[in-house]
């Protein structure tokens, strides 16, 4: 008994013996996942716990840079501009409703119909009751009656959908309207309706909406970020951007931001402001004339350019179809967007005549007086058929006849015959140096070079370099043709064209980046700049462009119905354009102009169409700059 008992006591030692020891394992094992843990989150999540830290602690913000200003000017001399703007920066709202926090639907819609819908739906409606012939007796009475009764419907429509939107029940955010004039918002705002609100941001503007446009080009997303996008915000995509800055500041225990030195912080470049050489009031008269003008003969499109052959100065470019750049995503076509003045390239037709006559002047091959026999068509070789003038069915050959009576008849014959006076490989070479078939370089994106590749090979075959001479087989841009016809304007210098008089860089206002004017070179000699002046004032006095003149004045000048090529066939096809191109004072030019029609259709030829355009503006911009008359009429 007594050697059992003492067994049992060893026993309970041992365990008393062995509580320490547990107990410092247990210590042991818990220091370890202590030492474990510090390492795991100092050493093998140190960056991402950092990066935790500084987001509650650190703000690091891109800085948005400013775009620049577009102006345009006004005035009629060079010490009394007044600048306008272009293109801008304006803050819009973004309207929303909070369906979850609307007390008042009924409100709500109400409200939001009277904003946006209202005056849409009744200018519709009276629109469609003006149209509607059974009308147009009716009495004063009955229209309101029927006014109401189109209303109504429209209006219950409208309001039902914005009441859906309003009793979307758990739904936090619904947009109504983007782009919304800041006044309107407030005006929304004012009314204290729950769940009905807008935040501000600063948009692009264009205060000129589509006069213009197609200089302009607008401002959108490309892959997420907001980028310039054709015409002048493309092409300075960079200068107008500016360049964005970025802030990085530790936020303190008081909750207030410690200002940022050294790399953390990079200061804002706001974009560059550019003064444009465009003439607001001959862009907006120009425009609105091209659009009636359009409208009044039924054509597809047209253009005008106005140059300043001095210079190389744009005063105006429009052209239509056009968009508004404040809603260029309503543009169904995106060829729209592309400038029609330096990007549909054509064949000039008759316009070209005087390029054929320029070259064989300068070179002494012939004359304002040189004759030539005119059988109203002329066989070339290797082309099986006779070329024929564009009076042959009604006048057939004209006889013996001078270059004057070229131009001013617009003789086909005669213009091969000027060619081949001077020479294919030396009339193309003058084709070249009028800058047919390169790009102007004018400050504009997708500007086309034409196509003269016919006049360049090695060997000119005849029938082209014939064709070509009347403005057949080769295409230019309107922008060429108008830059031509500037270096006979100015003495036979070409000058480079340009839109931007003025960069100014916000950084240096004192010091602006002016433009001057460039001579490209010299084309013609100012002998034959004179001359075929002189021929071109014929051609509008005494010619088919008689339209073209303006009272007190001499206009020098050329016509041009050109064919289209068929797109489904070989040759050409029933459409026309329609062109004229000339300037004046022809003593001392001011202005070149060209007027383009695209297959106008109640015209067959461009003496009813885009000479009287021509005509028309012409006595605008001299009226406007009050340019001395010339002659007595």
């Amino acid at each position: 008994m007594r050697w059992r008992g003492k067994k049992k006591n060893d026993k309970n030692v041992r365990k008393k013996n062995n509580r320490p020891a547990l107990i410092m394992a247990v210590f042991f094992i818990f220091a370890c996942a202590i030492i474990y843990r510090l390492y795991d989150l100092q050493f093998s999540k140190a960056e991402y716990y950092t990066m935790l830290a500084a987001k509650q602690q650190q703000v690091n913000s891109k800085l948005m840079a400013k775009r620049g200003k577009v102006f345009i000017q006004d005035g009629t001399s060079a010490d009394k501009q007044e600048l306008y703007p272009f293109a801008t920066n304006k803050l819009f709202a973004s309207v929303f409703v909070i369906p979850n926090s609307i007390v008042e639907p009924e409100k709500v819609a109400e409200s939001l119909y009277e904003t946006f819908d209202r005056v849409k739906i009744e200018a519709e409606v009276d629109r469609l009751l003006a149209e509607d012939p059974a009308l147009v007796d009716a009495s004063a009475e009955f229209k309101s009656i029927k006014r109401e009764l189109e209303i109504r419907p429209r209006k219950e429509k409208k309001i039902s959908e914005y009441l859906a939107i309003a009793q979307k029940k758990g739904d936090p955010y619904e947009p109504i309207a983007d782009k919304v004039d800041e006044e309107t918002a407030k005006k929304l705002k004012d009314l204290k309706l729950d769940g009905l609100d807008y935040i501000l941001t600063e948009e692009r503007y264009y205060p000129e909406k589509s006069i213009g446009a197609h200089l302009l080009g607008f401002v959108g997303y490309v892959q997420d970020e907001k980028s310039g996008r054709y015409g002048l915000e493309g092409f300075f995509e960079r200068e107008l951007a500016g360049l964005d800055g970025r802030i990085m500041a530790d936020r303190i225990s008081s909750g207030d931001l410690l200002a940022a030195e050294g790399d953390n912080y990079i200061k804002a470049e706001d974009g560059s402001d550019l003064i444009l050489t465009i003439n607001r009031s001959i862009q907006y008269e120009t425009c609105k004339r091209l659009n009636e003008a359009v409208a009044k003969h039924g054509a597809d499109g047209g253009s005008v350019i106005i140059l300043d052959p001095r210079s190389g100065e744009v005063i105006a470019m429009c052209s239509t179809p056009d968009f508004d750049p404040n809603d260029f995503a309503k543009t169904l076509n995106m060829q729209t967007f592309n400038n029609p003045a330096i990007f549909a390239d054509y064949e000039p037709g008759s316009t070209f005549k005087s390029i054929a006559m320029a070259a064989a002047l300068d070179q002494n091959k012939v004359s304002p007086s040189t004759t030539y026999d005119d059988k109203g068509s002329v066989m070339i070789e290797g082309w099986p058929k006779p070329i024929k003038n564009a009076d042959f069915d009604t006048a057939g050959g004209h006889g013996r006849t001078d270059m004057k009576t070229v131009l001013q008849l617009s003789l086909n014959t005669g213009a091969i015959f000027a060619m081949q006076q001077a020479g294919a490989k030396t009339f193309a070479d003058y084709v070249k140096k009028f800058g047919f078939g390169e790009r102007t370089g004018i400050e504009l994106e997708t500007e086309s070079t034409g196509d003269i590749a016919n006049l360049i090979s090695d060997k000119i075959r005849p029938v082209t370099a014939a064709t070509a001479s009347f403005g057949q087989g080769i295409t230019v841009t309107p922008l060429q043709l108008t830059v031509a016809y500037a270096a006979i304007a100015n003495g036979g210098i070409l000058m480079k064209p340009y839109l931007v008089k003025e960069m100014i860089d916000p950084a240096k206002k004192d010091e602006p980046m002016q433009t001057t004017s460039k001579q490209v070179r010299r084309v013609i000699s100012a002998r034959t700049a004179t001359l075929l002046s002189g021929m071109l004032v014929n051609a509008v006095e005494n010619g088919h462009a008689w339209r073209a003149k303006v009272p007190g004045y001499y206009v020098a000048g050329k016509t041009g119905t050109a064919q289209v090529a068929s797109s489904e066939s070989k040759g050409y096809s029933q459409k026309t354009i329609h062109s004229f191109i000339g300037f004046t004072p022809v003593n001392d030019p001011r202005f070149v102009m060209l007027t383009r029609l695209d297959d106008p259709k109640d015209s067959k030829f461009a003496e009813s169409s885009a000479v009287p355009l021509f005509g028309e503006i012409a006595k605008f911009v001299l009226n406007y700059y009050q340019i001395p008359t010339e002659r007595k009429d």
